[in-house]
């Protein structure tokens, strides 16, 4: 969507020539909309990712559990928040950045939100659900109950046709 769909002079350009300052206003919106195509999520400024479905995760099973890595650059084990409610894993943290140099009479301050939803579809042992961080990479493992390890089946494949 274009941010001159929002407006409502600019969704029917069948009204050209009837003023000049509308014509000059759609056209300033067109070069816009081509000079910012592609740029659909605010730039990070290299502090820390701003967008959608960060932090990146890699989620992997196996018969005896589930396990769930996040990239969280940058922030701290207090910065972040695990929780598993209602068969859903919802990982959500917070990062605050502030830089001052005093010499030159200039301080800047970052603030980003992230919340990852992650449904979990088999019973999972929640006494036994570990979290670790380190280095900038939160590990999560569920453990499946005995329910769930025996409801898996092993399908054999046969080689010949």
């Amino acid at each position: 969507m274009a941010i001159r769909d929002l407006i409502p002079w600019g969704r029917n350009d069948n009204q050209a020539g009837i003023s000049p300052f509308l014509d000059l206003h759609r056209e300033v919106n067109r070069l816009f909309d081509e000079a910012f195509r592609g740029f659909s999520t605010p730039m990070s400024l290299g502090r820390f990712p701003s967008m959608p479905g960060w932090p990146t995760l890699e989620v992997s099973e196996t018969d005896r559990e589930i396990k769930i890595t996040a990239e969280v650059p940058g922030l701290e084990e207090k910065d972040i928040e695990v929780l598993l409610q209602d068969n859903v894993l919802t990982l959500r943290g917070e990062k605050k950045a502030e830089t001052e140099d005093k010499d030159r009479h200039f301080s800047e301050r970052y603030y980003g939100r992230f919340e990852r939803r992650i449904p979990i579809d088999v019973e999972v042992d929640e006494d036994k659900v570990n979290a670790n961080f380190k280095n900038g990479i939160l590990t999560v493992t569920l453990p499946k109950t005995q329910q769930a390890q025996s409801r898996a089946k092993r399908i054999a494949i046969n080689g010949k046709s």
